[in-house]
């Protein structure tokens, strides 16, 4: 059975029985007014037949009939009722429709007008089932000398209800039949809303698209008109380090770029930083062409293993420079060496070979060692760098760093070198000191460059701040990196002026083990 036709019946069955029975309760409403309506009326009349005077002095004299059933015919005609019956305090009729009916006792119980009270019910007598009205009739001295029963057919009452009844029926009907069209076009519109799609489209639409969102690996995240998370997948959780995304603001789970990227819209994607992770975020923008705040998507693509290996690409080139000049300089050495030996100038050419520098391009000085393999091979490279450039670096490292510290240090190292190569042109000095004590491992790096002005050194750890503007790179997160490497680590990083004029950098981390130091 098609959906439509499933919420056709459905919606038809409920409007049908919820329209019979508000019938069935309006002409139940219906007799209880019509009978409560000729109850008061019939109490009326019979407490006014109770109390004529007539009556009164009827039931005194020799024959009380022969004057109370003129009285009762005229009032029973009157008042439209089946039967006015007056009788004495024995219960023997003194008037009836029925003229050979007086003079017997009354057919039901008179106990309850002659005790006094007023009896109001239906009772099966001489006519048949009626609604009747019982009430006392009291002397002067409030003795009970006689009562008074009022009452109509119940089929009187059964046919006063049956004229109402074709107008209820009416009404039901109508109401079932436009209960009916409504619940079509309910089913139309709902149709629409869901895209004529049945149930077990929709479900497998459903499934369809969980399977995809939670199987990708770029982070997915969709947020409300509010700013809410609607929806997020298990990458965003994972790329933004958060297990509860949806239904929380997005503004207390990611960093005020990520946000802006949503908020700005970046259809071309833009590098930032979630924590330690370096991530490419695409926005499609919260404000729409009337300036309206509307819902958004982010979309995250991890590139933490790509930016690394673009560093080391980058360091690798350089190494590859540097040793390029090495051997352009290796090669000019061999040379002079080869020109002093042909004109015979032996002496001289020992001489020059002594004067020259042992080693290579990649020779690391015995502080460097302190570091383990992978640091004083990154220092290799940074000096190797550094003579490519012009730039005279120096590294002293007081202690041996842990090598849980490794990774870390390499981050922290790393990017402090490199926004110091930036900033120095040829000639200028760079100074690396790394100091391994108790618990903690502090690294320095100055520079004799320009240096930073008060409002560039307060933004410089900032994510997205850069004084340096290269096309088509991003700019602004190697130095917001270490400052978040530094804060995991339970350090910190802070720029000041250097001795020589440029910049330094500090930066603490925290080793929880004991170390050397020399």
């Amino acid at each position: 059975m098609s959906l439509r036709l499933q919420l056709l019946l459905l919606q038809a069955a409920i409007v049908c029985v919820v329209t019979v029975a508000t019938g069935a309760v309006a002409i139940s409403v219906q007799e209880l007014a019509i009978r409560d309506a000729h109850r008061e009326r019939m109490v009326g009349v019979a407490q006014s037949i109770a109390r004529l005077p007539s009556i009164h002095d009827a039931l005194d004299s020799p024959n009380p009939s022969a004057k109370i059933q003129p009285i009762a015919e005229v009032l029973r005609e009157s008042s439209q009722l089946a039967y006015v019956v007056v009788t004495d305090a024995a219960g023997i009729r003194l008037s009836h429709p029925n003229p050979e009916r007086i003079g017997e006792k009354v057919s039901t119980d008179p106990s309850v007008p002659l005790s006094g009270e007023v009896y109001v019910g239906t009772q099966t007598g001489t006519l048949g089932e009626s609604w009747r009205v019982k009430v006392p009739i009291f002397d002067d001295a409030q003795r009970v000398i006689g009562t008074v029963s009022v009452g109509m057919l119940e089929s009187a009452l059964a046919a006063d209800v049956q004229i109402w009844l074709p107008w209820l029926l009416v009404a039901v009907a109508g109401s079932t039949l436009v209960g009916v069209f409504g619940a079509a076009g309910v089913t139309a519109l709902v149709r629409r809303r869901i895209f004529r799609l049945e149930p077990q489209q929709i479900a497998e639409l459903v499934d369809s698209r969980e399977t995809m969102l939670h199987r990708l690996s770029e982070g997915v995240v969709t947020v409300d008109s509010d700013g809410r998370v609607s929806m997020a997948n298990d990458a965003a959780a994972r790329l933004l380090n958060v297990d509860d995304l949806v239904g929380r603001p997005l503004t207390e789970v990611v960093d005020a770029p990520i946000l802006a990227v949503l908020e700005e819209g970046e259809p071309d994607g833009r590098l930032v930083l979630a924590g330690e992770r370096a991530l490419i975020a695409r926005g499609t923008g919260t404000i729409d062409d009337d300036g309206r705040r509307v819902g958004g998507t982010l979309l995250l693509r991890d590139h933490t293993e790509l930016h690394a290996a673009l560093r080391e690409m980058d360091g690798a080139q350089s190494l590859t420079d540097g040793l390029r000049a090495q051997a352009h300089e290796f090669s000019n050495s061999l040379h002079v060496i080869s020109g002093l030996l042909e004109i015979g100038q032996i002496d001289e050419a020992r001489e020059f070979v002594a004067k020259s520098r042992s080693g290579g391009a990649l020779a690391v000085d015995e502080p460097a060692a302190n570091l383990g393999a992978e640091l004083a091979a990154l220092l290799s490279v940074k000096l190797a760098q550094a003579r490519e450039r012009g730039l005279v670096m120096t590294v002293d490292v007081e202690g041996t760093v842990p090598g849980e510290a490794s990774d870390d240090l390499r981050t922290v190292i790393g990017n402090l070198i490199d926004n110091a190569f930036d900033a120095c042109r040829a000639e200028d000095r760079v100074a690396v000191v790394v100091q391994a004590v108790s618990g903690e491992v502090r690294v320095r790096v100055n520079d004799s460059g320009p240096g930073l002005d008060d409002e560039v050194a307060r933004r410089a750890f900032d994510e997205g701040f850069s004084t340096k503007d290269v096309a088509g790179r991003r700019r602004g997160i190697g130095l917001a990196l270490v400052a978040r490497v530094a804060r995991r680590r339970g350090g910190g990083a802070r720029v000041s002026r250097s001795p020589w004029g440029g910049a330094c950098f500090e930066v603490e981390l925290r080793v929880p083990m004991a170390v050397t130091t020399r």
